[in-house]
């Protein structure tokens, strides 16, 4: 009875160590910061896994790492259990059940002596236990908690059939991939950037979803309930965004996951329950050429003054294109470079240019308030990651009027239309000067789509372009931008529909005539251009 007693004293202390001080100690030793470490007990409340699980599974740290670390605490050999395969004839020394209530596991045996993987080693308690019930001499070893408990599963499962490291590895990962709450986050993370979504798709009632090629797909998963997606939403918040989102039920942020990558994540309330759109950012900026972005785009960004409007539907590359502009200018230009995200994505390096990102709801309240102060701030090019209300606009036509390049992007159907809300988002006796404005400081306005390819490996910009000739200034000053489509229907040097680009690709055999068309602003017109026998005009004209 009193040896019970102080085993489970023993037992205890090593918890409490183990809670307590694990993490601390790891922070005394350099292998991790208290950031990290306060990243890996969050997650560890949401997830209950082992403190060292977690670390590994952030990357934090390494398993050389935890099993040196393990050695130095215990004064003990560490052994890695997934590297290490287990006779049934050494596992017969002890039984299973006993394996299990004193959570230790044989590893190998010579002559005399048996090598016993403990959780803890200092439990001398049980060590003489066994000493004296086998007749042989213990060596303690250390394992992490994760490994013996993976193995002690599958030794109850096969009672004394031969234990493989590589199996109980694998069997380790695929116990990740589900929790009591769903599919692993990690994993669904993995699967998106694996296969190249566009978006991770998270929302009550349905399995984790894909967007692939413009097209929604399902993984093989149960349904998610409402409470598999508040964890996922608690994982991926920082305390603050899910403050703010407890007022205002919808918010944006972006998160990095190491050795996973960075996201840009919406999380948002439906049917009183939450939902996420997660969406991969790029690692690196592609090239142009890898973008289909035509050259004088490119090269109007290197102008010194002006306004470039980017539009399009959501999840059509118009953040993307933005960065392609900003690291043309990064690459070429010695300027002062500041930019307006909601959120961060992309993280710039200072090339030949400063780049100063600033984060809305963390660097600056709202794109209005940044854009107040952004004149103070000495910039060359100014970027702005979404137009959004009258202010913003205002601020944002002075400047490119006043000697700054604006680059920014906003929600339009097409390259027309984005001009068309500029101007009507201000009060009518107002619009006369706006339009002077725009007409003296727009370079140009272009719109895009992002195609599925014929052979369905990805998908291929279309890009509208809407360059500022004299003849559109005058169009513009005069208030007749919605007469530019039917004027230029057949594509000018100034105006390329985004009709004409899609016929283009067709007739390039880049995609099919079904896809194009479901882009067209004008279905007739691009189905009758797409199968003309015409030459068309080349896209990298700039007039």
């Amino acid at each position: 009875m009193d040896s019970d007693c102080n085993r489970r004293e023993s037992q205890q202390a090593f918890v409490n160590m183990h809670k307590m001080r694990f993490g601390e100690l790891m922070i005394q030793l350099g292998l991790i910061n208290q950031k990290q470490l306060q990243e890996a007990l969050k997650r560890q409340s949401q997830v209950s896994e082992h403190i060292g699980s977690i670390l590994l599974e952030l990357g934090y740290i390494t398993m050389e790492d935890l099993l040196n670390f393990l050695s130095s605490q215990f004064g003990v050999r560490a052994v890695n259990l997934f590297e290490t395969d287990i006779e049934p004839d050494v596992l017969k020394a002890i039984s299973p059940k006993k394996a299990r209530d004193k959570n230790i596991l044989p590893v190998s045996r010579q002559g005399n002596q048996l090598t016993l993987a403990m959780v803890n080693p200092k439990d001398l308690i049980t060590i003489s236990e066994l000493e004296f019930s086998l007749g042989k001499k213990i060596e303690p070893v250390v394992v992490p908690a994760f490994m013996m408990e993976t193995a002690l599963e599958t030794l109850l499962a096969q009672p004394l059939a031969k234990i493989r490291g590589k199996e109980l590895e694998e069997k380790n990962n695929l116990g990740k991939e589900s929790t009591q709450s769903g599919t692993k986050l990690t994993s669904l993370l993995k699967k998106a950037v694996s296969v190249n979504a566009s978006d991770l798709i998270l929302t009550a009632g349905a399995p984790p979803s894909l967007r692939i090629v413009n097209e929604l797909q399902r993984i093989s998963a149960p349904p998610l309930t409402p409470a598999d997606c508040e964890v996922y939403a608690r994982e991926m918040m920082p305390d603050q965004k899910w403050n703010d989102f407890a007022d205002t039920r919808d918010v944006d942020f972006s998160v990095t996951y190491p050795g996973i990558g960075r996201f840009r994540v919406n999380a948002y309330k439906q049917r009183s329950s939450i939902a996420l759109a997660v969406r991969p950012v790029l690692e690196t900026i592609p090239s142009p050429g890898e973008l289909n972005l035509p050259q004088w785009l490119m090269d109007f960004a290197l102008k010194p003054t002006g306004l470039i409007i980017v539009s399009g539907p959501a999840g059509h590359g118009k953040s993307t294109t933005l960065y392609a502009l900003v690291d043309m200018i990064n690459n070429h230009k010695r300027n002062n470079i500041i930019t307006l995200e909601d959120p961060v994505e992309y993280m710039h390096k200072h090339k030949k240019s400063n780049v100063s990102q600033r984060e809305v709801g963390t660097d600056t309240p709202t794109f209005y308030s940044g854009l107040k102060s952004v004149l103070r701030q000495a910039p060359d090019v100014i970027v702005i990651g979404e137009m959004r209300d009258r202010e913003s606009f205002e601020i944002a036509l002075q400047a490119s009027y006043t000697g700054h390049l604006v680059i920014t992007t906003m929600h339009a159907a097409n390259a027309t239309v984005a001009l068309e809300n500029t101007i009507q988002m201000f009060e009518p006796h107002k619009q006369s000067l706006i339009r002077m404005m725009l007409a003296d400081s727009l370079i140009a306005s272009v719109a895009q789509r992002l195609v599925p390819l014929k052979d369905n490996s990805g998908r291929v910009l279309a890009i509208e372009r809407l360059i500022n000739s004299s003849r559109i200034k005058n169009i513009i000053r005069e208030g007749k931008t919605h007469q530019i489509r039917s004027q230029m229907q057949q594509g000018a040097e100034d105006f390329t529909s985004i009709d004409i680009e899609l016929a283009g690709l067709y007739r390039n055999n880049r995609i099919r005539l079904e896809d194009g068309m479901l882009f067209a602003n004008d279905k007739f017109h691009y189905r009758e251009l797409a199968e003309s026998k015409r030459p068309m005009k080349s896209r990298e004209n700039p007039g």
